[in-house]
């Protein structure tokens, strides 16, 4: 027979204020949310007047149909969907094509290289210098301004690296060499496959990074055409700006009056339109994203 062990009074004691604490952290986060979720599916008077606590008050999609009418949202989404697709592409591509060769102890000045990396993730010039130099390359109000110039994560970088390093045997690079595989085909071939976790980590993150992100169109973008969908929301938010001549055209006065009384109840919603699409995507990484964190963080 097993035998339990019996807690302690002060384990019990211990274990009450951990609880505690952690519904505390709990509630702080998880109240602002159902929040933002009950008011953007409230009456506009509902949330004006502070009647809503925790559930809806006076249920509608008021605030959701109002959205779709902004023409910038439905700009903005699409921007977004093209620099979180493009620029995690390249943010991964690179990641690996940089990681995979320095987790290589045959690499030449691979020490050199890695130095080279950790200072340049702990330093760097500043935000003047970095709008110069996209200025320079002739990337200003250009989507590549949004894609190119956060490309790199180093921090990716040696994750990636210590994932290669502990999840690849060098039995297995030279029992490919001796069949005639190059190192090209072995990446593709043999490391990408086996390297799923990883790749997860690296989609997931920039994925995030680059739907979440608005400071660099802020500085880059001057062309509203341009906008990512976490600028449109920053105008609402911060500036209380609403282009209403941008709605559609077949809106009379008097329903463009209820828009313009309606501003609270868009800010929620479109909050919640912005969060959606990552919320779709981690379920679907999930798994192998904490296998990819953990494997990439521990180093032998």
């Amino acid at each position: 027979m097993q035998s339990t062990i019996r807690e302690s009074g002060q384990d019990r004691i211990f274990l009450c204020c951990v609880y505690i604490f952690l519904s505390i952290i709990l509630l702080l986060i998880f109240y602002p949310l159902l929040y933002i979720v009950s008011s953007s599916f409230s009456s506009a008077a509902a949330v004006q007047s502070g009647k809503v606590w925790l559930w809806p008050i006076d249920p509608t999609l008021d605030g959701y149909i109002g959205v779709f009418k902004y023409n910038a949202v439905w700009t903005g989404f699409l921007n977004s969907i093209i620099y979180t697709v493009c620029g995690t592409a390249l943010s991964a591509s690179l990641t690996v094509m940089m990681a995979y060769p320095l987790s290589r102890k045959e690499m030449v000045g691979r020490s050199v290289w890695i130095w080279g990396i950790l200072i340049a993730m702990l330093f760097n010039g500043g935000l003047i210098p970095f709008y110069l130099v996209v200025k320079d390359l002739g990337m200003v109000n250009t989507r590549w301004a949004i894609i190119v110039p956060t490309a790199l994560n180093i921090f990716a970088v040696i994750i990636a690296k210590t994932f290669f390093q502990n999840s690849l045997p060098k039995e297995l690079y030279e029992a490919a060499q001796l069949d005639g595989c190059g190192d090209f085909r072995f990446l593709t071939r043999i490391v990408l496959p086996l390297s799923k976790p990883i790749l997860a980590v690296l989609v997931l993150w920039g994925a995030v990074g680059q739907w979440n992100s608005y400071f660099n169109a802020l500085i880059f973008l001057n062309s509203p055409s341009l906008y990512p969908l976490q600028l449109v929301l920053r105008q609402i938010l911060v500036e209380n700006k609403i282009d209403y001549t941008s709605m559609s055209a077949s809106m009379d006065t008097q329903k463009l009056v209820v828009m313009q009384n309606m501003e609270t109840l868009l800010k929620y919603s479109l909050i919640i339109i912005t969060t959606i699409p990552i919320l779709l995507i981690y379920p679907f990484v999930q798994k192998y994203f904490v296998q990819g964190v953990f494997v990439g963080s521990v180093k032998e």
